[in-house]
């Protein structure tokens, strides 16, 4: 079987991690500029002054991808790159840059797929209060807009968030990204809210423009599962994916929030502060919702917390993603299982769990239209005799894509696979110490650029339509 011809083998980016040029051009100042320089908020004080400098050699990574043969390239936009304040004038120069790199991209005949937020939000936004408050709505439908009216003649595949999960707990309960607050859980749960109203508003804007493209959201994807048959640890999978699948896919697939967590957050006090307005154009929103994105990298193998003493406060060092931490309201915790394969930083590599999930959310949202946007391997790649020799990358991908046409003679709805990362990256709080991407950037010689072993595999899989897999 070879990948359908309008499936997308892509790879993925985010402003932040690639671009650099931080204050350049007129672009403002972000949270991400002034979060990471926090002392201890990251590893060894890296942060996204110069990244790998792709704002400038933008060129030379576009022509790599092509002679990759990349069908697309899901990057990033900046918001304070286009708005330097969040909602004030626009930067001509920041629309110049995207602009400049669309046209690279259709030169070469790769599909842009374009996020509109990849967690880097203005600070002059950040500052007054960030998704707490809900003028930021209003902020990001006018600069989403901006990105339509620029970009929309060529751009037709846009995702409005990135993992509202990660930016949210990590904001709100973990305090390892902005703003940096620590178990607010009230917080938390009104960010999401208004990123979803956010998003809804961002739609129905979109349709409005009739630009004859589609539009959608980008979600984590990581399914609980029981780590037996037990009654009580199947709960606690009930419970996880309640919190961290339903609450997310609901709003954006069914129109609303799932019973289940309303009830709880209405019983603890945690329940948003939202009005009808805002809930009727989520509900709205949701017929018009083009496909949902899903980051996966492993599933969570979760049982009962029967150690209420365990705390669950999270740092920089303990949020790896690897398991062993216990849920923000202490129902479940993540464990590491003996008859399952981790990878060097003790993530699950489970294409298995994967199938399963994609047939679970079928089963619960119905044919929804599916992209995977994110998928890969972190690690420390090895050189031997001057090559990158990623074949543990190589194993990971081959397995997934195994998985995705599994799912596809399934008559799972599943249109592209975009793999992070297309370039070697930074990590938001880990540096440069663990590689995604096809392609190496050595930062010891002014950040040259280099063909991994994946780079050539990959190649050949696009070539062949994946028949081989």
């Amino acid at each position: 079987m070879r990948f359908p011809k309008d499936f997308f083998f892509g790879a993925a980016s985010a402003a932040y991690q690639v671009e650099g040029a931080w204050n350049e051009d007129g672009k403002g100042i972000s949270n991400w500029d002034v979060f990471s320089k926090i002392p201890g908020k990251t590893f060894e004080g890296t942060n996204g002054d110069v990244a790998i400098d792709h704002y400038h050699r933008y060129k030379e990574d576009v022509k790599l991808m092509a002679e990759m043969g990349l069908d697309s390239y899901r990057f990033s936009i900046s918001w304070a790159r286009i708005i330097p304040d969040g909602d004030g004038e626009i930067n001509e120069k920041g629309i110049e840059f995207y602009n400049n790199l669309i046209d690279e991209c259709l030169k070469y005949g790769i599909v842009p797929f374009a996020t509109l937020y990849h967690w880097d939000m203005p600070q002059a936004l950040e500052e007054k209060g960030g998704w707490t408050n809900k003028k930021t709505i209003n902020a990001f439908v006018k600069y989403a807009k901006t990105c339509f009216e620029a970009f929309g003649d060529r751009v037709k595949h846009w995702i409005t968030f990135n993992e509202t999960i990660v930016f949210c707990s990590s904001g709100y309960l973990t305090g390892t990204h902005p703003p940096g607050i620590s178990n607010d859980i009230k917080k938390y749960f009104t960010a999401t809210h208004n990123v979803f109203t956010a998003h809804a508003k961002t739609v129905m804007e979109y349709k409005k423009l009739r630009q004859y493209g589609e539009i959608g959201i980008t979600h984590v994807f990581s399914p609980a599962f029981s780590v037996d048959e037990e009654e009580e640890n199947k709960f606690a999978a009930y419970h996880a994916n309640q919190y961290e699948i339903a609450w997310y896919y609901d709003p954006i697939l069914k129109g609303s929030y799932p019973e289940y967590v309303v009830k709880q957050l209405e019983e603890k006090g945690w329940l948003p502060d939202w009005n009808e307005e805002e809930l009727k154009v989520i509900k709205e929103a949701a017929d018009q919702n083009g496909f949902i994105g899903l980051n996966y990298y492993q599933p969570q193998r979760v049982m009962k917390n029967k150690d209420l003493s365990r705390s669950v406060t999270r740092t920089r060092e303990n949020c790896t993603g690897a398991p062993g931490n216990v849920s923000f309201d202490g129902v479940y915790r993540t464990v590491k299982m003996e008859d399952k394969v981790y990878t060097k930083w003790g993530w699950e590599i489970a294409p298995e769990a994967f199938l399963d999930g994609l047939r679970n959310l079928r089963d619960n949202y119905g044919d929804i239209k599916i992209y995977i946007t994110e998928n890969g391997l972190g690690d420390a790649d090895p050189i031997i005799e001057n090559e990158v020799m990623d074949v543990p990358r190589i194993k990971f991908i081959e397995a997934h894509l195994k998985a995705i046409k599994n799912a596809i003679r399934e008559g799972i709805n599943l249109k592209g696979y975009y793999a992070w990362s297309v370039i070697d990256l930074l990590s938001w709080l880990n540096g440069y110490k663990k590689q995604y991407g096809f392609i190496y950037v050595d930062h010891k010689n002014k950040l040259q650029r280099k063909k991994k072993l994946s780079f050539y595999w990959y190649k050949r899989v696009i070539e062949e339509r994946g028949e081989n897999i």
